[in-house]
């Protein structure tokens, strides 16, 4: 169970076209959309569907959305398999490669890209 985090929210410049960018990538990892509106787009994993833990919004305070520079958000995968589909599926719908899917430093699975806005996202397969 996680105890630290209750959500993610990134920003999108067209959140429309960012959510079907999710709803393909997410596939593989077993997320999907729970709930729609004008101004969000939200997502939970299968196990939990009435719970949100990744948003994609447009900016509360109405500038335009920016990624971080050095923010990033890992999902959780259950397969290298999983991850290789995620990377995959999100290049074809997109993204930029950050990290071609791979074992890393720490032993894990991982696959790294950049969404339509920017933002650094990874999908982690914990190989311990």
């Amino acid at each position: 169970m996680n105890t630290i985090i209750s959500f993610v929210m990134l920003g999108s410049k067209d959140f429309k076209q960012s959510s079907k960018f999710y709803d393909a990538i997410f596939i593989p990892l077993e997320i999907k959309k729970i709930v729609t509106t004008e101004r969000y787009v939200g997502y939970g994993h299968l196990n939990e569907p009435n719970e949100v833990k990744f948003y994609i919004t447009k900016p509360r305070n109405g500038e335009p959305a920016s990624y971080g520079n050095g923010t990033m958000v890992a999902f959780l995968a259950k397969s290298k398999e999983a991850v290789d589909s995620f990377h995959k599926i999100a290049l074809e719908n997109g993204a930029v490669n950050e990290g071609l899917p791979g074992i890393r430093k720490d032993g894990n699975y991982y696959a790294y890209v950049r969404d339509l806005d920017g933002n650094k996202i990874t999908a982690k397969y914990i190989s311990n």
